[in-house]
């Protein structure tokens, strides 16, 4: 397991990290009442923890680190998902390449059940997150079986994927 410093590590070492996402929500208290006032139809603001995030991007894909975010997502989106389309906006400022991929057109078969970041083609770090659905830490390996499936995942659902801008575009 990696937690916080030691994860973050992993993206100033390596060239490529890609990260699928498949769940429509997380359990995340810093977001909660930013969450609430989006789904209340209240001005919201970019969650305070969310700042460490884009100063991390920041800062590794200017030394040319690609970062890339695949969100696997249910249409119509949830609470969650649309909160998060309404912030996504950040992360590509940041610097990270973000797509979307909407679940009805992809079959279950052709991507995992986890989220995970694959850092170049190795290592893989499964997400892990907590009972309420806080991120917990990654859990780090290298076994060649997992890392082939992942990359064959990343290879084949990346240009498949809608980026954010044309897909926020066609949620209009």
């Amino acid at each position: 397991m990696l937690y916080r410093s030691e994860f973050d590590d992993l993206y100033r070492s390596h060239r490529r990290a890609f990260h699928l996402e498949v769940q429509d929500t997380y359990g995340v208290a810093a977001e909660n009442e930013q969450l609430e006032r989006f789904v209340a139809g209240e001005p919201t603001s970019h969650p305070a923890d969310w700042q460490e995030w884009d100063a991390l991007v920041r800062a590794v894909t200017e030394e040319g680190t690609l970062i890339q975010r695949l969100r696997i997502v249910t249409e119509p989106h949830t609470d969650y998902t649309r909160f998060l389309l309404h912030h996504t906006d950040r992360n590509v400022e940041a610097g990270e390449q973000v797509r979307y991929l909407p679940r009805h057109r992809v079959d279950p078969a052709d991507y995992t059940a986890d989220d995970w970041w694959l850092f170049d083609d190795g290592p893989l770090a499964f997400s892990i997150f907590s009972p309420e659905g806080e991120w917990a830490g990654g859990a780090v390996t290298e076994d060649p079986v997992l890392l082939a499936r992942c990359a064959q995942v990343r290879d084949q659902l990346w240009p498949l994927a809608i980026p954010f801008d044309v897909y926020l575009r066609d949620q209009g």
